[in-house]
């Protein structure tokens, strides 16, 4: 009974190389045995994220709701990114496809910048910004480039509010496309994806023919097209349109080598 109930303590997925979990309590949970951590915020930190990395700049993650993210910014020397209805950079990966190569920004968001910011100090060793546009290029990036035997994907997920989480299909969709890459046969009973992560890469599976119909009839999606922005949902819904991957390099999201 003693050994059945530490098993049950253990909420790393250890026993798996590639591991899935939500949120900064599941990052906490996962990053200190991974060699390798994926935030997954589909709608739209990790495409924004993306996109701008394909377009060759440099971003750095910041906590939201920060009075201290203007002067974070000037020290170096970046643009604080701010609300497209305003005309500034923002978290839109359609407008960020097209920004100056060099540009560099700092981007706060509530839940993928924060895990990111987070990610570190959790022990990751290396942490990726993956999503749909570049799900199968930053697998591939992870278990060959960086050798990497055990492999945390983080889905970002939504709030209540300033509340508890709220679990966002189009993160978990996102989570299983990279998950998908990384076992593409899924063998049942074998050690790669834990059951979370076999969970995950099934949803993506089942959908992967319909994936903008799916994302936009989801909350997020719904939200977003309400505000007009159905051109971020496309954009963050378009899958492996992209070999770039995003890599934290000590506090800022850049191409990996």
């Amino acid at each position: 009974m003693t050994a059945l109930a530490d098993r049950a303590l253990d909420v790393g997925q250890t026993d798996f190389s590639y591991r899935f979990d939500w949120g900064l309590d599941g990052l906490r949970a996962l990053a200190p045995a991974a060699e390798v951590v994926i935030i997954v915020d589909v709608l739209r930190f990790s495409s924004a994220v993306a996109a701008a990395v394909e377009s060759g700049s440099t971003v750095f993650p910041y906590l939201w709701d920060s009075s201290e993210a203007s002067a974070f910014a000037a020290e170096r020397g970046a643009v604080l990114a701010g609300m497209r209805e305003d005309g500034k950079l923002s978290l839109s990966p359609t407008d960020l496809l097209t920004i100056a190569p060099g540009t560099r920004f700092v981007l706060p968001s509530p839940n993928g910048a924060t895990l990111a910011f987070e990610a570190r100090k959790a022990g990751a060793g290396h942490v990726l910004a993956g999503c749909l546009r570049n799900a199968t290029a930053t697998a591939v990036y992870a278990r060959k480039r960086l050798e990497a035997n055990s492999i945390a994907v983080i889905a970002a997920g939504e709030r209540w509010g300033d509340g508890p989480l709220r679990p966002a299909v189009e993160d978990m969709l996102g989570a299983g496309a990279i998950l998908a890459a990384l076992d593409p046969s899924g063998a049942i009973g074998g050690q790669c994806c834990s059951p979370e992560a076999r969970a995950a890469r099934a949803a993506f599976l089942d959908v992967r023919p319909r994936l903008f119909e799916a994302i936009s009839a989801s909350a997020s999606g719904r939200e977003l097209i309400a505000r007009g922005w159905e051109d971020d949902v496309a954009t963050s819904s378009a899958l492996d349109v992209t070999t770039v991957v995003a890599e934290l390099i000590d506090e800022a999201f850049v191409a990996a080598p």
